[in-house]
């Protein structure tokens, strides 16, 4: 690791000590990665020091998670005023949950996605990195001597690493993912109850897998995408993560390594997961209202004509890329 990402996580640490109030904040609609960092992180501080105020206060949450705990409950806006605001797992302000976080008296960004638009009075951005999980544990790593963690810490982190990473599949997992991973199971993690908590699902939902194989669509050059429409939601009973789950579904699909999923949401906007093997398609996603990864990125659409054009352009995206490489996967 290079000395400016150390003394940036120097200065971090500084600021952790220096102030009494630490309000942690994430991403809006969390997944496991926003939820694994920002509770892991908390409990090593509350650990550490048990002296000072420490939250995650999100405001809104995450079923899919739950049973790693709760966020705290939300403060006066007053008692932002003097705290120190840590925002993880978010590339850009308009996504973040708690919008209280302008009111802190100074903002740290911890984050791993493509600095697309850089905000924080510090900022500590590893874009290589599997998840902003692994970056919590690199930090704790880094400053072992000082810092305390436990068994449930380390579940939430190893919680967010191992959703982020695929199970360690994807091409972000690196040879640090698995050492700080390994220092984490050190810790006591029951990983048999943890991936039961992740991954045991209800009949229901496998139905709906079930049927979503026959609504899948597929463009002239290979793209495949899928629309979890409200009526969908309420007929197999779906929370929002599971409609927005279905995503996986489509990722082993031989030629096509690009595949979408368009999630109703309770709005009217339309959520949008782009996932890719190799293709890169962050830059269609900020197109669209969002960002993300090279090979992982989320947007928004707001009617079913925006819906097409991303298809549209999705599908020429892909053809451009098969022009170049004969052996698409």
């Amino acid at each position: 690791m290079n000395n400016d990402n150390t003394q940036i996580m120097r200065q971090i640490m500084d600021e952790i000590k220096s102030y009494q109030r630490i309000i942690i904040v994430r991403h809006q609609r969390p997944d496991g990665d926003a939820m694994g960092s920002t509770l892991g992180l908390r409990e090593i501080l509350r650990l550490t020091y048990p002296e000072k105020e420490i939250y995650s206060i999100g405001q809104d949450s995450s079923e899919y998670m739950a049973f790693l705990g709760d966020d705290d409950e939300d403060l006066p806006e007053e008692a932002y005023a003097d705290a120190l605001i840590i925002a993880i797992d978010t590339a850009t302000t308009d996504r973040l949950a708690n919008r209280n976080y302008s009111l802190g008296k100074r903002l740290i960004k911890i984050d791993h996605h493509i600095d697309v638009l850089p905000f924080g009075d510090i900022s500590w951005v590893e874009d290589w990195r599997s998840s902003a999980c692994e970056m919590i544990a690199y930090f704790y790593y880094t400053f072992r001597d000082e810092l305390k963690i436990n068994s449930y810490a380390a579940t939430c982190i190893y919680a967010g690493i191992v959703t982020d990473s695929g199970r360690f599949r994807f091409g972000s997992a690196t040879g640090d993912t698995m050492r700080y991973s390994a220092l984490l199971l050190d810790c006591g993690i029951d990983t048999e109850k943890l991936f039961a908590d992740l991954y045991l699902e209800s009949f229901d939902y496998y139905k709906f897998q079930s049927f979503v194989f026959g609504q899948m669509r597929i463009t002239p050059n290979g793209v495949v995408y899928l629309h979890v429409d409200k009526a969908m939601q309420k007929r197999f009973n779906l929370t929002a993560e599971q409609a927005s789950n279905s995503v996986s579904f489509m990722n082993s699909i031989k030629g096509s390594p690009i595949w979408l999923a368009f999630i109703d949401n309770a709005d009217g906007t339309i959520r949008v997961r782009l996932r890719s093997r190799f293709v890169t398609v962050d830059e269609l996603a900020n197109k669209y209202h969002g960002g993300g990864h090279a090979c992982a990125s989320g947007a928004t659409v707001y009617s079913a004509k925006e819906m097409k054009a991303l298809i549209d352009d999705a599908d020429r995206l892909l053809a451009e890329f098969k022009k170049t490489h004969e052996d698409v996967k």
